[in-house]
């Protein structure tokens, strides 16, 4: 059994105040949340526009379905959301 935690550092171009970004922050970990049966937090930036830093932690089996999540997790976020992922960092414990 392994546990990932997933960070991304995410860009929000056409955020422009706090409430756009939350509204899309909000959006994306609730539909993280549900597809994906995951933990989701934004960590940093939150004081920022266009910028956040979002952790997700999984569990799964084993190597293969982990990275399975981890590339729809990425195609969810780029495909249903206006956001730019500018770094992904993954770490297995």
């Amino acid at each position: 059994m392994r546990l990932i935690l997933l960070t991304l550092d995410l860009y929000l171009p056409q955020s422009h105040s706090l409430k756009d970004k939350r509204r899309v922050i909000k959006g994306l970990k609730d539909k993280l949340r549900a597809r994906f049966n995951v933990s989701v937090a934004e960590t940093d930036y939150q004081d920022a526009w266009q910028r956040s830093l979002i952790a997700i932690a999984l569990i799964a089996l084993d190597n293969s379905g982990a990275d399975r999540t981890i590339s729809l997790i990425r195609q969810l976020v780029d495909e249903l959301f206006d956001v730019q992922v500018v770094n992904i960092e993954r770490t297995e414990y």
